[in-house]
């Protein structure tokens, strides 16, 4: 009678281990911000890249569009993605873009922008990352398109390219 209750309870354990592990291996793992589609933005204050001005979310309120792209000079795929943000600082006034410095040097960050640009309106740094989890950011590049109510519109993981380039001029005509 005791070796068949625990042949019972041994049963019922390994039944209860592989169905949460069956479980888990149908669950999504993958770190996803697009449900921020249609939020407000958290409030931020981050210095200036070039005098230290603290710029905050209200600044942002002034703009019928902001384009806050989070970037740094070491990352490949920034480079890549740069001639898009030059493009939307040439040709479109209803729209301002926000680099937003991710754990960089000035010095390196400044050298970027003299070397291939700057389409930056306004350029802030964080140094430690901290205010960019805000906005989930969880790797760079990526890029936030808000209103002037600071509602997020749209979010761009990994770099910006034509076609996402068009899809944000369409969002913003």
């Amino acid at each position: 009678m005791k070796i068949n209750l625990l042949k019972i309870i041994i049963f019922s354990f390994v039944v209860f281990f592989i169905s949460v592990f069956w479980m888990g291996l149908k669950k999504d793992n993958n770190y996803n911000t697009t449900d921020l589609t249609g939020n407000v933005i958290s409030s931020f204050k981050l210095p200036s890249i070039y005098n230290g001005d603290m710029i905050s979310d209200e600044a942002l309120k002034q703009n019928q569009f902001t384009l806050i792209n989070f970037f740094a000079s070491w990352c490949a795929p920034c480079r890549l993605e740069h001639k898009y943000l030059i493009k939307f600082a040439n040709h479109n006034k209803n729209i301002k873009v926000l680099g937003v410095n991710f754990k960089d040097k000035k010095k390196n960050v400044i050298n970027f922008l003299n070397e291939l640009g700057n389409p930056y309106d306004y350029v802030v740094e964080d140094r430690d990352g901290k205010a960019s989890i805000l906005f989930g950011i969880y790797g760079i590049p990526e890029t936030i398109l808000i209103n002037k109510e600071l509602i997020i519109i749209k979010k761009i993981v990994g770099p910006i390219d034509e076609k996402q380039f068009k899809e944000i001029i369409n969002l913003i005509q």
